[in-house]
C-alpha cells in the first residue's frame, strides 16, 4: 500500500533516497513532456495562424452571407412574388368557379397576368427560386390541363415540388389525368398509383385509388384494379369513391 511523504520528507536509509530520487526523476519527466507537448503546439499554432485565422474568417462570412442572403434578399423575394401572385389567383379561382364560356380567358389572364400584375408564367420566369414561383408550377399545370393542353400540364405539374398533403398528391393525379387524355394509359396509371401512395388520407387516396383501377380495367389488368378497389371497399367507406366501387369490382373480376 502506498503511502503519503509530507514535503520536506527526509529518507531514512540508502534505499528510500533512491526511491526518491526515482519519483523526482519521473515526475520531472512528465512535466518536461508536457511542457514539450505543448511547446509544440503553441509552435503549429504560431506558424499556421494565418490559416487558422483565415478558415475561421470564411466559416463566419459564410454564416454571414447565408443569414443576410435569408433576410434581405430572399425574404423581400418571398413577399414581392406572393403579392404579384395575387390576382393571378384570382383569375385561377374565377375560372373554376365561373361560367364554363369564359374559363379559358380567365385562365389565360392566370397565366399571362392582367392589372398591371404577373401571371403564373413570369412569377415562374422571374421568381424561379421562391416559393411562390414553385407554387405557381402548380398553378399554371392545372390551367393548361383545363385547357386541354395537356403536354403544358404535364411540363409544369412535374416541375411542381411538395410533401403538403393534398397539393402533392392533386399534382401528381393532375399528371395522370394528362397522360390519359393523351390516350397513355400506362402512364396516367403510373401517375395515378404515385398519386394515391403520396399520402394517406380520406380524400387524394381513394380518389387516385379508383381513378388507376378504372385505367388498369381499360388496358386489361383485372389484377391490378381489384386490390385497389378491394382498399377502397375496407378503408374509406366515407368517401365519394366508395359508392362506385361495386360497379368497378364486378367489372374486373368478370374480367378474370
Amino acid at each position: 500500500m502506498a503511502t503519503y511523504k509530507k514535503r520536506g520528507y527526509k529518507p531514512k536509509n540508502k534505499v528510500e533516497e533512491v526511491e526518491q530520487v526515482e519519483e523526482s526523476s519521473t515526475t520531472a519527466e512528465v512535466f518536461n513532456t508536457l511542457d514539450e507537448g505543448a511547446s509544440k503546439t503553441e509552435e503549429w499554432v504560431a506558424a499556421n495562424q494565418k490559416y487558422i485565422l483565415g478558415t475561421v474568417a470564411v466559416i463566419a462570412i459564410a454564416i454571414l452571407g447565408y443569414w443576410a442572403y435569408g433576410k434581405y434578399i430572399q425574404e423581400p423575394k418571398e413577399q414581392e412574388a406572393a403579392n404579384e401572385m395575387f390576382v393571378a389567383q384570382e383569375y385561377f379561382n374565377q375560372a373554376v368557379n365561373g361560367n364554363a364560356a369564359v374559363q379559358d380567358s380567365l385562365y389565360t389572364l392566370a397565366l399571362n397576368g392582367g392589372e398591371g400584375k404577373y401571371g403564373f408564367l413570369e412569377i415562374i420566369d422571374n421568381y424561379g427560386s421562391t416559393n411562390a414561383a414553385n407554387l405557381a408550377n402548380y398553378y399554371a399545370g392545372f390551367s393548361y390541363l383545363n385547357m386541354s393542353k395537356y403536354k403544358e400540364a404535364i411540363n409544369y405539374l412535374e416541375s411542381f415540388k411538395s410533401d403538403d398533403e393534398m397539393l402533392g398528391p392533386l399534382a401528381l393525379g393532375g399528371i395522370g389525368d394528362a397522360f390519359s387524355q393523351l390516350d397513355q394509359p400506362d402512364e396516367a396509371l403510373s401517375y395515378y398509383e404515385k398519386a394515391a401512395k403520396a399520402k394517406d388520407n380520406g380524400f387524394t387516396t381513394p380518389k387516385f385509388l379508383l381513378k388507376a383501377a378504372i385505367v388498369a380495367i381499360s388496358i386489361d389488368k383485372p389484377d391490378v384494379a381489384i386490390p385497389y378497389l378491394e382498399r377502397i371497399k375496407e378503408e374509406f367507406p366515407k368517401s365519394v369513391e366508395f359508392n362506385q366501387v361495386d360497379v368497378h369490382l364486378g367489372r374486373a373480376q368478370a374480367m378474370k
